[in-house]
């Protein structure tokens, strides 16, 4: 359990810091003890074994302290994203059957509008500075704790999606164990790692990739409030980080805030997914860092395949990760050779790395998993090598005339113009084509639909080249900067047709 983690790491290396955050050092013993509080704290509140408790929290100390307290109490943490709100937040709420809130002090003028009109008003506790210093006496950590199986639900995880209402992800203690010790592995750790979290700390890639690996190999964590590229290299020669784990979209943005070399630094590594091929070089080149893209989802605790230390393919996301077995199948579920593109099925060989299903959801868990194999609804192939390549998820594929055509490579090529700042590719519906293609972009200069389209014929196969174009002031995103292409598409603009 990563809460055994952290109070050996506090009994063997007390004075080892686990947290930079703003002026603060945590360290491992300052965040046990804090821990210890925190769980005497929920007990008293009435929080048991079993409980579903949802959090409401951005990036800061206590969202820690939270978190293992409730292991420690053997309750169940439900991390909401903080963007949450209305309909959508009432739904996890009620879906998750959360019997109690706690939320960061910061958000409670946010949401309590929204928590207030709950058919069934649950008990709210506010995380503040309590969560975040030291006992005044000192706290051993209570022998009568519950007894916890690796199987045993951490915290469940609502996944995003594209369409429909999102759903619970129940990750098991082993997972979290067993990410931190495949990326200890994977990115060749050491205690003196630094390892810099912006992304939010409700997202399965900080758990998996940071929290979890930190603790593992004693290192540390530094932990950024919110991303900030023009705060970007400050912040790493700041506070010396290491390493940082990303969404390709923000690599995207590191990139082009950058133009040059940057170099003054000692970050080595980054570890995420999605990074565009022309941006994972462009940030190995100039400023020294390699990436190690991976591929996986929330459902496959963290990842199936990654490039690492050892083992690294451009372009790639990488080789089968340690005792996961990675396929590619047809529409008939039939296993392609290699070359042939497909769905992307992942198995946990142990049976420990996955998740156990989606809570409340049978019909969704049988969907995804089936004889044991998590079907991802992505799309991707092999190489002849047993390297993994991501060709876009299934249900944004576009189908024009016949052709299946994966947005991101549009997108990629898009944001090579110098006047695109950002873009998003969907297809809308056509009587003829069944669908075709249209862009919407967001301009740093002026710039006309037509010469768009010229840049991308010289760079895509006529079939591919959107049809519509649209000029709008942001792309609709997730916290993790993931595109919401069922928000896009509702964005009110002109839609210009480039038809000739």
């Amino acid at each position: 359990m990563l809460n055994d983690l952290l109070f050996q790491r506090a009994q063997q290396s007390p004075d080892a810091v686990f947290v930079h955050v703003d002026d603060r050092q945590i360290t491992f013993d300052d965040m046990a003890q804090m821990v210890c509080a925190a769980t005497v704290r929920l007990r008293h509140a009435g929080i048991c074994a079993g409980d579903k408790v949802a959090m409401i929290c951005g990036n800061r100390p206590g969202f820690l302290s939270a978190w293992f307290a409730l292991t420690e109490l053997g309750a169940v943490c439900v991390p909401l994203n903080t963007g949450l709100r209305g309909d959508s937040m009432r739904y996890t709420l009620t879906q998750s059957e959360s019997k109690a809130i706690l939320i960061d002090e910061d958000l409670v003028g946010q949401k309590q509008a929204d928590l207030d009109t709950l058919d069934q008003r649950l008990p709210q506790y506010v995380i503040d500075a309590s969560y975040e210093n030291r006992p005044g006496h000192r706290m051993e950590r209570d022998q009568a704790r519950v007894t916890l199986q690796p199987s045993d639900t951490n915290s469940i995880l609502y996944t995003s999606g594209t369409t429909g209402l999102p759903k619970g992800a129940m990750l098991p203690h082993s997972a979290y164990r067993e990410a931190g010790i495949d990326m200890v592995e994977s990115l060749g750790l050491a205690p003196s790692d630094r390892i810099m979290v912006f992304l939010p700390l409700f997202h399965a890639n900080p758990q998996m990739y940071a929290v979890a690996s930190t603790l593992t190999v004693g290192a540390s964590m530094i932990l950024i409030r919110h991303f900030s590229a023009s705060r970007f290299f400050d912040d790493a020669r700041r506070y010396g980080a290491t390493g940082f784990t990303y969404v390709g979209t923000v690599l995207s943005i590191i990139e082009k805030t950058y133009p040059g070399e940057v170099r003054d630094h000692k970050i080595g590594w980054c570890v995420g997914g999605g990074a565009p091929l022309r941006v994972w070089k462009e940030i190995t080149g100039r400023f020294g860092i390699e990436v190690r893209e991976l591929y996986g989802m929330t459902e496959t605790g963290g990842w199936v395949t990654m490039n690492t230390v050892n083992t690294s393919r451009l372009g790639s996301v990488g080789p089968e990760r340690k005792s996961v077995k990675v396929r590619i199948l047809d529409e008939a579920g039939q296993t392609l050779p290699a070359g042939q593109k497909g769905e992307i099925v992942g198995l946990s060989q142990t049976g420990d790395q996955f998740f156990t299903g989606y809570w409340n959801n049978p019909k969704a868990t049988a969907e995804t998993l089936r004889d044991g194999w998590l079907h991802t609804g992505d799309r991707g192939w092999m190489d002849g090598d047993g390297y993994l390549y991501f060709d876009g998820r299934l249900k944004e594929l576009i189908r024009r005339a016949g052709e299946m055509i994966s947005p991101v490579e549009i997108e990629q090529q898009l944001l090579k113009h110098e006047a695109v700042a950002d873009c998003a590719v969907v297809g809308i519906p056509d009587e003829i084509l069944g669908e075709d293609i249209m862009a919407y972009v967001v301009a740093r200069a002026p710039v006309d639909a037509s010469d768009l389209r010229d840049f991308l014929k010289d760079r895509l196969g006529d079939y591919m080249v959107p049809r519509y174009y649209g000029f709008i002031e942001q792309i609709p995103k997730t916290e993790t900067q993931k595109i919401k292409r069922h928000e896009v598409v509702k964005v009110a603009c002109e839609k210009i047709d480039t038809k000739r």
